[in-house]
């Protein structure tokens, strides 16, 4: 079992010109990270026309060399939901695309979502899911296929407002049926749709090929300055409507002692990637995050 940053905890940092991808590897590395997950946020693989930029990864794959690190995952967002018949087929060509991209980085996994983060409020019920479903696992069984001849798994996360939640995840990598198709667990993104995190780590980690170690503090009470949609940050709110904030891991309100508990109680032992997406200095917040992940791993 390895310990690892996902990059988009400090695409602050790498956007603001305080790090390069080169020198954010190397960072986590010193710090304990044993693997890294790369999220083409703050940097990418495409070149200027749209293709692929074998430059790029090249120069990725021997950074992490050179720092020590392994990369363990590929992560982009997707909407395979779209309505027009044309726009899905190309939304499906261009995560085709990324799992090439993943497969040139000489990675094993990939994550792509199923659904935008942002759809909208009113479009997340059980109604909307049902009769998009057939759709959802069609597109995500034929990317999977494509993935498969490059060696490359591919993973849903429990991600946003509609694809996400026990019952729906595990009901779409098991429709779905492929033995490259799988999950990434987020264990804070479970609260968005309300459902308990320790709860569906033990449930769900048996499923899983990777996961997101992450926290959230919880407001039942408008905290002020929330918006509906921006996690990068900012307070936000689940579907039922509670206040939720990233939080540096170990210091929001999940517990983070009974979540690590029910995934090494479920026998899990691949990579675990810390994600950080809240307020505090990236690299501090980061770095008590490992230091936490290991401490209370090794304690439970």
């Amino acid at each position: 079992m390895r310990i690892g940053l996902s990059s988009y905890s400090l695409d602050r940092e790498i956007e603001a010109g305080r790090m390069t991808l080169a020198e954010a590897m190397d960072w986590a590395a010193r710090m304990g990270a044993e693997c890294m997950e790369l999220v083409p946020f703050a940097f990418d693989f495409e070149d200027a026309e749209g293709g692929i930029d074998d430059a790029a990864i090249a120069r990725a794959r021997r950074q992490a060399q050179d720092a020590g690190i392994a990369l363990c995952n590929y992560s982009v967002l997707a909407d395979l939901c779209k309505e027009d018949p044309a726009a899905q087929q190309a939304e499906i060509a261009r995560v085709k695309k990324h799992v090439e991209i993943a497969a040139r980085l000489g990675l094993s996994r990939m994550r792509h979502d199923i659904s935008a983060f942002r759809r909208p409020r009113g479009e997340n019920g059980w109604v909307d899911y049902e009769r998009l479903f057939p759709q959802m696992v069609d597109a995500a069984g034929t990317i999977a296929d494509f993935a498969a001849c490059l060696g490359v798994t591919t993973l849903v996360e429990n991600h946003g407002f509609f694809v996400n939640g026990c019952d729906r995840v595990e009901r779409l990598v098991r429709t779905v049926n492929r033995d490259n198709y799988s999950l990434l667990l987020d264990t804070g993104n479970i609260a968005c749709v309300d459902e308990d995190p320790s709860a569906a780590a033990k449930r769900l980690a048996p499923l899983c090929s990777m996961i997101h170690l992450k926290d959230f503090y919880i407001r039942r009470r408008d905290p002020g300055d929330a918006t509906s949609f921006d996690c990068a940050g900012s307070w936000f709110t689940s579907m039922a409507g509670r206040y939720l904030r990233g939080a540096i891991l170990g210091q929001g309100d999940l517990d983070i002692y009974e979540i690590l508990a029910a995934i090494k109680g479920a026998g899990y032992d691949g990579d675990i990637v810390i994600e950080f997406e809240g307020m505090e200095d990236a690299r501090y917040a980061s770095k008590v995050g490992l230091d936490n992940a290991r401490r209370i791993w090794d304690a439970v």
